[in-house]
């Protein structure tokens, strides 16, 4: 799955784009939302999922998120954020965007917030590479 990482913290980007990549996950990083947002255009929104901190310079994850779901509308977007009131600002979001993670948070909790952002994906490959609807159904259960 290919996936686009914002994070303007070096430290959190890097654990969290070490994590998604030992889950096999192709992931493209940005600093800030400028920059996620010229990789999204440079790409076409090619991604799977864009993973973003909503507290960041230049243009902040929320922006962000407007932004991809408005030239990308079935983009999946999955937020990160280690301020409350920043959490309540992207609750206007919740028809675009799949969950706010709250910082800090362990690896299983990020592994686990980007599965089930993308679970439904995760299936359609299956399906596509098998050919079989009930094991990804089965799969997907589990």
């Amino acid at each position: 799955m290919r996936i686009l990482l914002t994070e303007d913290d070096e430290a959190v980007r890097a654990f969290v784009s070490r994590a998604l990549e030992l889950d096999g996950h192709d992931v493209d990083s940005a600093c800030d939302g400028m920059e996620a947002l010229e990789l999204l255009e440079a790409n076409d929104g090619a991604y799977d999922l864009l993973v973003s901190d909503v507290k960041m310079p230049m243009m902040d994850g929320i922006a962000l998120a407007h932004s991809a779901a408005d030239r990308w509308p079935g983009m999946r977007i999955l937020l990160m954020t280690g301020f409350a009131d920043q959490r309540e600002r992207a609750d206007d979001l919740s028809k675009i965007i799949r969950d706010v993670v709250t910082k800090p948070f362990t690896l299983q909790q990020i592994r686990e917030a980007v599965s089930g952002a993308t679970g439904d994906i995760d299936a359609t490959e299956d399906i596509a590479a098998t050919g079989d609807v009930a094991a990804a159904e089965d799969k997907d259960a589990a």
